[in-house]
C-alpha cells in the first residue's frame, strides 16, 4: 500500500492534502486496491457546500459501488473532469492524477481530526473498517 506522506486520511479511506488555502481530496491507494478496477466516478457540482462526513460522490468498480465522504467540510471549487472519461486513473495514480475534488475548507481545524499517514497505516493494518 502506497501512502502520500503529505496527506491526511479519513477512516472512510479518503485522503486530503493541503494546496495553498485549498484541500485536494481523493481515495487512498488502499481503497482503490480494495475496489479493484474503477469503472465510474460521480462527483459533486462546483459550488456545493458540504459538511464533514457528507457524501460527495460515488465510485463504482467491477466489484462494488462505494460512497465518497468529505474528510472536512467546505465548498467544492473544482472536480477532476478527466475521471468522467477515464475513471481508471483512480487505480493508476490515486494521489496525483486521480484526485477527485478540491474544496475550500469551512473549518481548517478539522484537518487536525484526520489521521496522519502512519496512523492510517495502523488503522488499515488493524482491519480498516470505519
Amino acid at each position: 500500500m502506497k501512502l502520500d506522506l503529505k496527506a491526511r486520511y479519513a477512516e472512510t479511506h479518503e485522503w486530503a492534502r493541503k494546496e495553498g488555502d485549498l484541500i485536494v481530496c481523493g481515495i487512498s491507494d488502499y481503497a482503490q486496491e480494495e475496489l479493484s478496477d474503477v469503472v465510474y466516478v460521480e462527483l459533486p457540482e462546483v459550488g456545493e457546500l458540504l459538511e464533514r462526513g457528507d457524501d460527495f460522490g460515488v465510485v463504482e468498480s467491477v466489484k462494488a459501488a462505494s460512497d465518497l465522504y468529505m474528510p472536512m467540510g467546505g465548498e467544492i471549487v473544482a472536480v477532476n473532469e478527466e475521471l468522467a472519461d477515464s475513471p481508471e486513473i483512480v487505480n493508476d495514480d490515486p494521489y496525483d492524477e486521480g484526485w477527485m475534488i478540491k474544496f475550500k475548507p469551512s473549518d481548517p481545524d478539522e484537518w487536525d481530526d484526520l489521521l496522519a499517514p502512519e496512523e492510517y497505516e495502523q488503522f488499515v493494518s488493524a482491519g480498516g473498517q470505519d
